[in-house]
């Protein structure tokens, strides 16, 4: 059901594609549409909270061309950044089934395989987290998800030659406005992928850049 204050838009109301820049060594990974934002823009993360949370910090780290996302049209690009979803249709009370999941998973799983400069990936939430994990196990990159625990700000190393994993709050109205996310919080995730990917233009030099990874060996 449209918002009040959306009544004259025409909604997007069909699955949303993944956006960015083809080339990126940062992947991020969300849940799935806003009913009343990328649901209907036709955007990820493009027209609610999450979305301008989200971007203020991708702007802030160099990822994103400006700090707004209203709509499709308004001009946002990111660089070497690219932002994709678990599911792609807007779920019945934001919360998808796993039937759901399963239908959009061979999406996921194509992107991964044509997003070849990928170093490091951002899941936003635990459900994109374990999903991710469950791509990597169905791959035989890694044996069990058992040794990988969800966690803010919790970096992994999966496997040898495959990118680094950073665990994140995901960007919800619900964890914004709780204080369980700050977008300074939220930085620090956007900081750390920076690092990882340049780390000579961190605040951490060469040596320090993977103090704080944990390497996990099936």
């Amino acid at each position: 059901m449209k918002r009040r204050a959306y009544r004259d838009w025409d909604y997007w109301g069909k699955p949303v594609p993944a956006f960015g820049d083809p080339r990126a060594e940062l992947l991020i990974v969300g849940l799935a549409p806003g009913a009343h934002g990328s649901n209907r823009t036709g955007r990820m993360f493009t027209g609610d909270m999450s979305g301008n949370v989200l971007y203020r910090v991708l702007h802030k780290m160099g990822f994103a061309s400006q700090a707004g996302s209203v709509s499709r049209d308004d001009g946002l690009r990111l660089t070497n950044a690219y932002i994709t979803a678990v599911a792609r249709c807007a779920p019945p009370g934001n919360k998808p089934t796993r039937e759901e999941i399963a239908n959009c998973r061979p999406y996921l799983e194509r992107e991964l395989d044509l997003l070849r400069n990928v170093k490091v990936v951002v899941a936003l939430g635990r459900v994109a987290f374990d999903n991710y994990l469950g791509i990597l196990q169905k791959r035989g990159v890694v044996r069990s998800r058992a040794a990988f625990a969800f966690g803010h700000d919790r970096v992994f190393e999966t496997a040898p030659g495959q990118p680094v994993l950073i665990g994140s709050y995901h960007p919800s109205q619900q964890n914004t406005s709780t204080g369980k996310l700050t977008e300074e919080m939220l930085e620090a995730v956007f900081r750390r992928a920076r690092t990882i990917l340049r780390p000579t233009e961190g605040p951490f030099g060469a040596t320090e850049k993977r103090r704080d990874v944990v390497a996990v060996k099936d």
